[in-house]
């Protein structure tokens, strides 16, 4: 981030902090503003629909403006440190594929991977230690499974995952007419990418339930092990906070105060696939890592390869002009380019992607602390440099939950 984009955030941020534009209370709004979530999150809403293949019902979010509709798939995603080095590899080599498919099916606008990774959730444990606990039992194994419950919740996490994927129904040869078959269509789309064989498991597609639960306890993790009876007769805006304040470097909603960090620089060099390990050990704060895509159609991707290779063959000769020859960085990001083009020459795609992170304090007193530990894990991970969004704290935030919006998908 350049210091003239910094310095102009922080005049945009001021400005709309002076007009109360970055803050947010539902019970204030008139009628109608007060049935949408806050930001981003405005245009969209949910529709309990009934996936004809499974069964069973698939909760959508529909963007009201754009049209476009966003499916989440519910995902188990599986170990790859143990797995051998040709399990990974294939693993990779799939998930590709499924890139390819999306560069292909014009109806595919973005997607987005999150894992969500909740400390504590053990909680559970100790009614279920409770109810089937020999009352006739000896002292010590009773102090031993004791003091199993009472350590087990502080060193466990619940993850979760989805995949998101958002669809423009109204992109098709012949558009639909009417919501239902929009609907149909987007889950017609979504069904016809394969993930098997990238490493991960599919549960299922999310239910309404689901998506209220994830936007729900995003704002408010203390909800997080809530029944679902708790969360099935919320409506869409009540899913959101009920207050929420979007600072310059930290945004406070509902349960606690949350922080995200947004990809600055991936390293030139090639990093292992466990790279991004140190983002997803648990610790004593709620995360959410997220990887948005926006899969480029082939025209589109080799123009974007093209002009970055003239723009590396010019910044090479101007430096060449002036110091006599360009740097070796220059020239490594020229073959760097070349070799980027000859590949999606040979078939391959360009896509555009980021990386952001979001962690969650559940009071202004730990915010510091869920900074210093965010920060020890962006380090751990060597290589990947990342920064705070600044002034676009709700924003990021709402980015990596299923609500519709990707930051790369274009209108």
């Amino acid at each position: 981030m350049s210091a003239l984009s910094y310095y102009w955030a922080k005049a945009s941020w001021r400005r709309a902090t002076r007009i109360e534009a970055t803050s947010y209370r539902r019970l204030l709004l008139p009628h109608p503003y007060a049935l949408d979530l806050p930001g981003v999150g405005a245009s969209s809403t949910l529709i309990k629909a009934h996936d004809p293949t499974s069964g069973k019902s698939v909760g959508v979010v529909h963007d009201r403006v754009t049209g476009r509709m966003t499916i989440s798939t519910l995902l188990a995603p599986g170990g790859s440190l143990m797995a051998p080095t040709s399990s990974v590899q294939s693993s990779l080599r799939t998930w590709g594929s499924v890139l390819d498919a999306m560069s292909t099916d014009e109806l595919i606008r973005g997607a987005s991977v999150t894992i969500q990774i909740t400390p504590g959730a053990g909680d559970a444990l100790g009614d279920d230690v409770a109810s089937r606990q020999d009352p006739d039992a000896p002292e010590l194994a009773k102090a031993i499974i004791s003091e199993l419950v009472r350590t087990t919740p502080r060193a466990t996490a619940s993850v979760a995952s989805w995949m998101s994927v958002t669809v423009d129904p109204n992109a098709a040869a012949n558009p639909p007419t009417d919501l239902a078959e929009q609907v149909g269509e987007a889950l017609k789309t979504v069904d016809s990418l394969d993930l098997s064989g990238t490493g991960t498991d599919i549960e299922r597609r999310a239910t309404d339930v689901d998506l209220r639960r994830l936007v729900r306890s995003a704002y408010d993790p203390a909800v997080f092990n809530a029944r679902d009876s708790d969360f099935s007769d919320l409506s869409w805006s009540e899913c959101g906070p009920q207050a929420a304040d979007d600072g310059w470097e930290e945004y406070a909603h509902d349960g606690g105060v949350s922080l995200s960090y947004v990809l600055r620089e991936m390293p030139r060099r090639p990093i292992a696939y466990s790279v991004l390990l140190p983002l997803l050990a648990p610790g004593k704060f709620q995360r959410r890592i997220t990887l948005a895509y926006r899969v480029l159609d082939p025209y589109e991707g080799e123009a974007v390869l093209e002009r970055e290779i003239s723009h590396a063959h010019q910044r090479a000769q101007a430096t060449a002009e002036v110091k006599g020859r360009a740097k070796w960085s220059q020239r490594a990001d020229t073959q760097r380019a070349e070799q980027a083009a000859a590949q999606m020459a040979g078939g391959s795609q360009v896509a555009d992607w980021t990386l952001m992170v979001t962690v969650t304090a559940r009071t202004a007193t730990d915010l510091p602390a869920a900074r210093q530990e965010l920060d020890r894990a962006v380090k751990a991970m060597r290589g990947i440099r990342m920064r705070p969004a600044y002034g676009a704290q709700a924003a990021v935030f709402a980015a990596g939950l299923p609500i519709g919006y990707n930051p790369l998908v274009k209108d």
